[in-house]
């Protein structure tokens, strides 16, 4: 999974993911219990300014590691490779057509609290489609579903109320994206599970998002609707812009420039690494403010293609 995580704001977060005992990718929140996921483990997240958070989502080197060897036997498996652009092919050279995602809607409320309108949700779904169309994938809502439980709207990630929630919500098969709004507990913005880590398509497979995180909502400078866009990043595949700081493969994507850690609010000219390019601020997987937030690069696109083309296609 993802999370992101705000002082601020108590239930802002992004995920971590698991690869066997390894975090994964999600937005991470402060005092997670991941021994309660019962053999989910959440992966990587995004934390907002301020925040105070530990992010137990972000990966070791060994555990990026293990997962690119998961996602290599995945699209052999399938007659595919990396191309030179790191597109997975056949072996005549061909790409997977544009994708239509559905999506699923899960609006966990407590009385009142919580009660996301159809129109922010049309909002959400129009962020999601802006950032990811040229990347070759776009979002058709399926259905939206109210749920009235003041367990589940208090979440924690991991915890059995996450895997009540999905265990009974959860539609669709590895391609559908089922989105969860709610008050994450720990100051978490959101989480998501990642293809690799053996969640995809499994009831637990999905991204959590922070109610007021959606557009319009009351989470300040986190109210675009970007955590979404980030989540749904991690659930495709893709790693923080800071994976790895400064050395190593990092975040597996040649085109994002190195990182040493994440940024915040939204800094001009920062440049944390020898190596050439400035850190890569505006881009969704960072920890900016959704204003900041503004672009993949193409090998992000490439990566979250072949990360489909493997695990969900």
């Amino acid at each position: 999974m993802s999370r992101r995580a705000m002082l601020a704001i108590p239930s802002a977060a992004l995920l971590t993911l698991g690869i066997g005992a390894a975090p994964a990718s999600a937005k991470v929140m402060a005092g997670t219990n991941s021994a309660a996921a019962d053999c989910v483990v959440h992966t990587d997240a995004r934390v907002a300014k301020g925040g105070v958070a530990k992010d137990p989502n972000h990966g070791s080197q060994a555990e990026v590691a293990a997962a690119e060897k998961i996602f290599q036997k995945a699209l052999a498996d399938r007659g595919l490779h990396l191309d030179a652009q790191g597109r997975a092919v056949d072996a005549q050279g061909r790409q997977a057509p544009a994708t239509v995602v559905p999506v699923y809607f899960n609006i966990i409320t407590a009385g009142t609290k919580g009660a996301v309108t159809q129109t922010r949700v049309s909002k959400q779904m129009a962020v999601l489609n802006n950032a990811f169309g040229t990347a070759g994938f776009s979002f058709k809502l399926m259905a939206t579903k109210r749920v009235n439980n003041s367990t589940w709207f208090n979440l924690k990630a991991g915890s059995s109320a996450e895997r009540s929630m999905k265990t009974t919500l959860r539609k669709g098969g590895t391609n559908a994206l089922n989105i969860y709004t709610a008050n994450l507990s720990g100051g978490l913005l959101g989480w998501a599970t990642f293809p690799f880590d053996g969640n995809a398509g499994d009831k637990m497979d999905g991204v959590v998002l922070l109610h007021s995180s959606l557009p319009g909502g009351s989470a300040t400078n986190y109210n675009l609707g970007d955590t979404a866009t980030h989540e749904v990043g991690h659930w495709m595949g893709l790693w923080h812009t800071f994976q790895g700081g400064c050395g190593g493969a990092g975040d597996q994507v040649a085109d994002t420039p190195a990182e040493a850690s994440p940024a915040f609010g939204c800094p001009t000219g920062r440049n944390t690494c020898s190596s050439p390019g400035l850190d890569p601020i505006k881009n969704f997987m960072d920890y900016t403010y959704d204003s900041c937030m503004t672009m993949f690069t193409a090998g992000q696109k490439s990566r979250m293609k072949a990360q489909w083309a493997a695990f969900r296609g």
